[in-house]
């Protein structure tokens, strides 16, 4: 198993969630309030032109997540 933070991942990788870390408690709340739970898979679609915020699909959702947020997401890149 390689485990990195979503951060890492690339435009089009797909993934599957490990873990959300702790702290803070209020993004991890509303990171499974959007369906980014341990076990759920999510797709990378693009990168806003700087870098941040990048687009991913989980489930049947599309989500922009800041590079903040996604520095708390441990995935494995599929």
């Amino acid at each position: 198993m390689n485990a990195t933070s979503l951060s890492q991942a690339k435009s089009g990788d797909r993934c599957v969630v490990l873990d959300i870390a702790p702290e803070p408690s209020e993004m991890k709340s509303r990171l499974y309030a959007l369906g980014v739970i341990p076990g759920s898979a999510l797709e990378v679609l693009r990168f806003a032109p700087l870098g941040d915020p990048m687009q991913v699909k989980v489930g049947g959702s599309f989500l922009s997540i800041r590079r903040s947020e996604a520095e708390i997401i441990s995935v494995e890149i599929q």
